[in-house]
């Protein structure tokens, strides 16, 4: 049985700040550009929103007391609490839900978004994950 880690209040706020964003940058620009415009408009409405926002942080592979830089990297930190991982896309490959949950899992975390801007409604495009 998979235990369920309840969020935090303080990720919850931030989570809806995440859609609330998404939902801005995609009202204003709409689909079909690429990722980086979505990636640095959303980091700047979290930002005028008051949240600290890193972008594409490297995430380290911890085994057998050695670290590995294999390059993965996230595209958005928020808070040093939430994953936003974006996307721009036609069709979402299920790969990019799996890898928010391994993001989620070797950074520590429990709360991660992936949205798609390549959607005629943003909602479509959201997808939550909690590890």
């Amino acid at each position: 049985m998979q235990e369920f880690t309840k969020t935090t209040e303080q990720e919850e706020m931030i989570g809806k700040a995440v859609v609330n964003a998404a939902f801005k940058v995609h009202k204003a620009l709409g689909p079909g550009l690429l990722e980086k415009v979505y990636e640095v408009c959303i980091a700047y409405e979290l930002k005028k929103a008051g949240f600290q926002v890193q972008r594409q942080v490297d995430i380290p592979i911890f085994y057998d007391g050695l670290v590995f830089d294999e390059g993965l990297r996230l595209d958005i930190l928020v808070d040093d609490l939430v994953i936003v991982e974006l996307k721009a896309v036609d069709l979402v490959n299920p790969v990019w839900q799996a890898q928010v949950m391994s993001h989620l899992k070797l950074t520590n975390r429990k709360l991660g978004y992936l949205i798609n801007f390549n959607v005629p409604l943003i909602r479509e495009g959201i997808k939550r994950s909690v590890m």
